[in-house]
């Protein structure tokens, strides 16, 4: 209480500090509800169909990448470039399109000779590059991965196409070959389709 008079006759007056409140990371599902918004916007004829197109190539590949961001984090550049898409550049770019007059958007240039409508199909085109682009690394790393594994497998048990043999005695021998199978027909075998007829007598005498 002393010290609050003092620094009110100083003109200095304490202010509680405030904690600085970050704001929570988006889960998976909080990027997936954001892509159904993205859609929802281009529903039902809301835009050109050469955007909806778009929208919809940009919303299956992120839907494709997230599984994969629990492995490259979503810290990492590729991690934050889905985030913010989903969240933030893929909406606000049909959201400015859509909150013009749709004869004006799609008639009227605005950056050279290209219209509202041309900028932002080539929005979407660089955003659905740029997605396909994250997508192929973050698999890309999974499949150098696979391909480490197989190799050190390779090396450890040989090649795959030998397909190996166990050596179940510990002698280190190897398994002997299987026996050939007999080539003469088995004594006593019947002939398949063979008559009475067709059978010698006891009797006859053997030909020469």
């Amino acid at each position: 209480m002393f010290g609050d008079f003092l620094s009110r006759l100083g003109g200095r007056e304490t202010e509680a500090e405030q904690p600085i409140e970050t704001p929570r990371a988006p889960t998976a599902d909080d990027l997936r509800v954001a892509l159904d918004r993205a859609e929802s916007l281009v529903a039902g004829g809301a835009a050109p169909s050469v955007v909806a197109a778009r929208v919809r190539r940009v919303t299956a590949t992120v839907r494709d990448t997230i599984p994969r961001l629990e492995v490259v984090g979503l810290g990492s550049d590729q991690g934050y470039s889905v985030m913010a898409t989903a969240t933030d550049y893929l909406p606000e770019a049909v959201n400015g399109y859509l909150r013009l007059p749709r004869r004006f958007a799609d008639s009227r240039p605005v950056d050279g000779a290209r219209t509202s409508l041309m900028v932002l199909v080539d929005q979407l085109d660089l955003l659905g590059a740029t997605m396909d682009r994250v997508f192929d690394a973050v698999c890309r790393d999974d499949a150098t991965a696979l391909v480490a594994h197989a190799r050190f497998l390779e090396d450890k048990f040989g090649p795959a196409s030998s397909g190996g043999r166990l050596d179940l005695t510990g002698s280190g021998a190897a398994e002997p070959p299987m026996p050939p199978m007999p080539s003469t027909p088995v004594p006593g075998a019947e002939k398949e389709g063979a008559t009475d007829a067709d059978e010698p007598s006891p009797l006859a005498p053997p030909s020469p």
